[in-house]
């Protein structure tokens, strides 16, 4: 009889589980916005928009969260001044390098979606030694899309399968994408007060939940508030993936 009762009530505290994005990807949006407010240089923004990185990242995947993906230089970045494109590279190197040690001391996997052509030589090797150095994570999958832009990523896929010379299904098509062997998107967040998506993973987001939020990049790198709130959020959602509710559709007497 206790037997019986203890089943029971493993049972029933996994019904009482909140649900947990395995999935959840950022759009950084606004450090220059937030630096603008605090009568700052633009550069110290996006300075902010890094600090307290890993904390964020140790916190989600402490929650169950397994892949966590940051877009943080579109392929329209580019269009930006020079001078910020240069700090932002500069910027970009200093943090990869500081993830190698992230990375084996926290066993997570790293990798780095999108074009590296037009990074800086230095860049794009440093993007390769942190994905090989971590290849054998397993506690969690960190994604960085530097140069990235959904539109290209499919495009260039579609160029690959017609190469490859064999029709695809959804499921073979996927192979061919920089991001095919990450998990669907189950939530996106963006910062800053900004409603789009912006040409970010959209082969990923097809069935994401999506959350804006009001606050700067930078305001919810370092809050842990934040953090709980968009998990608090994803657990109200409803996802049914194209389903619903079983009704009587034809009203018709049963």
């Amino acid at each position: 009889m206790l037997k019986l009762f203890k089943k029971k009530t493993v049972a029933s505290e996994i019904c009482d589980a909140p649900k947990i994005p395995k999935h959840i990807a950022f759009i950084c949006d606004g450090n220059r916005r937030w630096a603008e407010a605090r009568g700052l240089p633009p550069l110290a923004g996006h300075q902010a928009g890094i600090a307290n990185f890993e904390n964020l990242v140790d916190w989600f995947i402490a929650r169950g969260v397994t892949t966590i993906t940051f877009f943080l230089f579109s392929t329209e970045n580019w269009n930006r001044s020079q001078e910020e494109v240069d700090f932002l590279m500069n910027l970009f190197y200093t943090e990869l390098d500081k993830n190698m040690k992230h990375a084996l001391e926290k066993n997570l996997r790293y990798r780095v979606i999108g074009s590296r052509d037009r990074l800086p030589a230095r860049l794009a090797k440093k993007c390769d030694e942190l994905e090989a150095a971590s290849a054998e994570g397993t506690a969690g999958t960190v994604v960085f899309a530097l140069n990235y832009g959904g539109q290209d990523e499919i495009i260039t896929a579609v160029n690959d399968a017609i190469e490859a010379g064999a029709p695809v299904t959804k499921e073979t098509f996927e192979t061919f994408l920089d991001t095919g062997e990450l998990l669907p998107i189950d939530l996106m967040v963006r910062t800053s007060n900004e409603f789009r998506i912006s040409n970010f993973l959209l082969w990923k987001l097809a069935y994401a939940e999506l959350l804006f939020l009001p606050q700067h990049w930078p305001d919810l790198v370092r809050s842990e508030k934040l953090w709980q709130y968009t998990l608090d959020e994803y657990a109200k959602r409803n996802r049914r993936f194209g389903g619903g509710k079983k009704a009587n559709y034809s009203g018709r007497k049963k």
